[in-house]
């Protein structure tokens, strides 16, 4: 009996380890992706500021612009998607 107890243990430390969540996983996403988004605002905010002062090429104030303009859409979008998915959610029945 004692053999029974001290494998079911040993089962149960590897399934233990198998259900604890991937902290790489989606929110890893999140972080990467609101990491990203602040890099392409500054970038473009240090772009702007050489331009200001004529050390930097037109063309790259314009691509830095459009990148943070998709950059600005995209999360607009997004937070738009989540409060639909979260109003969805309230009207839903209990």
């Amino acid at each position: 009996m004692d053999v029974r107890i001290t494998q079911a243990l040993r089962n149960y430390g590897a399934a233990k380890s198998d259900i604890r969540p991937d902290p790489t996983g989606e929110s890893g996403l999140i972080e990467r992706s609101a990491k990203d988004f602040a890099d392409t605002l500054a970038q473009t905010e240090t772009v702007a500021q050489k331009a200001m002062v004529g050390t930097a090429d037109p063309h790259a104030l314009v691509e830095a612009l459009a990148n943070t303009q998709l950059a600005v859409e995209t999360a607009v979008t997004v937070r738009d998607r989540v409060v639909e998915a979260y109003q969805e959610i309230l009207r839903m029945p209990v």
